[in-house]
């Protein structure tokens, strides 16, 4: 009676548990007690005067014990809060939390708090303890309703603010469709920041202290938690599945920005499956599952659209040089990119159905081995993806009319295929055969295209060029080296090889086949022409070199490399 609020202007000020813990504890055990009196009355005769007024000092307790249950919930929203509760749920077991609750007692009041907890974790402790009694407590005696009303007025409210914090609203789909790509790209940046602090901290905090405060009983904690959390829940699950089902066309940005928020639904699916483990929570399970299958749905449309425009690709512009299409850059920085989250993908594409092989030689279809089905699944649907590009690359190396530029364009092409493989997760999902493979292929292109743009050349110098001929053969064979090697040099000079290492390759290639020879037979026989050397010897085997090294940058006008090799070619003859 001293704690009636109706009856003590003091008791309606002052929170017990607050005022005097001790005398809290000594509170809950008098209703315990009375409870065990009203039932032992009731067995012996339930028209008892007493079981009246029993019955009138309970619902005086209970009103104590609701209100004393509001002060405390709203008193320590602070310590109270998600992210301490999942910090606190993380280190520390529930059994300590326990046996911390176990030391709280009329005798030892607060000192019971360890020595290695801190001040706000001790504040918390005190604090779920008290409200864990309480709960116990109205629930024995029949109010629970009461206490989980209280309980879920306070904390939804901060479940709904923290939602609202996070950045996660209500939006219809006519909405999304009517943003410009910036704007919605922008909520779902926030939606993925969102979900890693809803799961880790905010339902998982309060799904931690629900179960603590209403241990005594499972059908109350799911009650409570699921009409808590269930909205704000169901509105941040909801909204992948919006975005999956707008009408956005299919880019890039919309690909990898689904490919995240599938990524963090599923690295997040063992958390929703135990914080909303609830049958009556068992919405929010099934529409984080619907985002996921709508996300599934428009990451193949839209990866389907990726194949199909390679495949339709219909540009027929020659890229000067021979250098790499857009069309290589594009798609393979795609596909690298792609490539990250070929876990992800995996679980996509694992029940798709096989592409359609394009018409060309079984050879090309080779794909990597794998004793894992799924990973050999995602492994050949790249392989797909980059045979498709290759066949569009062989279909455009024909409009090049010199067959010489259509295979550098092919060298130049299949280099940047192997290089972004061999530098991104690609290389693991192809394998180390595919890029050895795919190198071979690159140094045929590069033969071919040696053969036929400097073939002339070497055919210009003779296999011996140290052997005895006579002065006009001499001059017949510097008449032909300086007409091929001009025309050569001067074809050559636009053409781009963009790669350093292959650039490097090809030049060396052709060097070898080219000076070493020019050298001896210059060395030999530039001393027969006699005083007609300036018009028969136009080239110094450095001019030959000098010509060479400037191949490739694709920036050089026609011949004015030629020019300026035999001009200084022709002072080195003057001195």
């Amino acid at each position: 009676m001293k704690w009636n609020p109706e009856t003590s202007a003091y008791a309606n000020v002052t929170s017990l548990f607050y005022e005097n813990r001790r005398e809290a504890m000594q509170f809950i055990k008098c209703v315990n007690d009375l409870q065990k009196v009203m039932h032992s009355i009731v067995s012996e005769d339930s028209t008892h005067y007493r079981l009246v007024q029993a019955q009138n000092l309970m619902q005086i307790a209970m009103k104590r014990l609701q209100k004393e249950f509001y002060q405390i919930l709203s008193m320590n929203r602070a310590h109270l809060d998600p992210e301490s509760m999942s910090t606190r749920s993380s280190r520390t077991s529930r059994s300590s939390i326990s046996d911390f609750e176990d030391d709280i007692s009329p005798d030892d009041d607060v000192r019971a708090a360890s020595d290695s907890i801190s001040e706000v974790e001790q504040v918390s402790s005190i604090a779920m303890a008290d409200l864990k009694a309480i709960a116990e407590c109205m629930s024995a005696a029949g109010y629970a309703k009461e206490c989980v009303n209280v309980y879920k007025v306070v904390r939804k409210s901060i479940i709904d603010e923290g939602i609202y914090r996070l950045g996660v609203e209500r939006i219809s789909s006519s909405r999304i469709n009517k943003m410009d790509w910036e704007a919605l790209d922008m909520r779902i940046k926030n939606w993925l920041e969102a979900i890693k602090i809803a799961m880790k901290t905010l339902f998982f905090g309060e799904r931690f202290l629900c179960d603590h405060v209403f241990a005594v009983s499972e059908s109350i904690r799911e009650s409570c938690f699921s009409e808590m959390s269930k909205e704000g829940a169901t509105l941040l699950f909801g909204f992948p599945e919006l975005v999956a089902k707008s009408k956005k066309p299919s880019s890039s940005d919309k690909m990898f920005r689904a490919l995240d928020m599938y990524t963090a639904i599923s690295e997040n699916w063992i958390e929703i499956e135990s914080i909303f483990s609830f049958e009556s929570t068992s919405p929010v399970r099934t529409q984080a599952l619907s985002s996921l299958v709508k996300l599934s749905e428009s990451i193949y449309s839209m990866l389907s659209d990726f194949e199909s425009s390679v495949q339709k690709h219909s540009s027929k512009a020659l890229v000067p040089g021979g250098g790499v299409h857009s069309l290589t850059s594009n798609a393979m920085n795609y596909l690298s990119l792609l490539a990250d989250y070929s876990n992800v993908l995996t679980d996509i594409i694992s029940d798709w159905p096989p592409p359609t092989k394009p018409s060309l030689p079984e050879s090309y279809f080779d794909s990597p081995d794998s004793d894992d089905p799924p990973a050999a699944a995602i492994s050949t649907r790249f392989a797909w993806l980059v045979l498709y590009l290759l066949c569009k690359l062989d279909g455009k190396a024909k409009y090049y009319k010199d067959v010489s530029l259509s295979y550098l364009f092919l060298a130049n092409n299949l280099q940047h295929v192997v290089f972004k493989v061999r530098t991104s997760n690609l290389q693991y999902l192809l394998g180390e055969d595919w890029i050895v493979k795919h190198e071979a292929k690159v140094g045929q292109f590069a033969a071919n295209y040696e053969r036929l743009a400097w073939g002339k050349v070497f055919a210009s110098l003779p296999e011996n060029p140290t052997a005895e001929i006579s002065p006009e053969e001499v001059k017949e064979t510097f008449k032909r080296f300086n007409i091929s090697f001009d025309e050569a040099c001067r074809k050559q000079s636009a053409c781009v090889v963009a790669d350093p290492k292959l650039q490097d390759e090809i030049k060396v290639s052709i060097g070898r086949k080219i000076t070493p020879v020019y050298r001896d037979f210059y060395e030999k026989h530039r001393s027969s022409v006699g005083g007609q050397r300036r018009v028969f010897v136009k080239y110094a085997p450095e001019d030959v070199e000098n010509c060479l090294s400037h191949l490739f940058f694709g920036t050089v006008d026609s011949g004015s490399s030629v020019s300026t090799s035999t001009t200084s070619s022709r002072q080195r003859h003057r001195a």
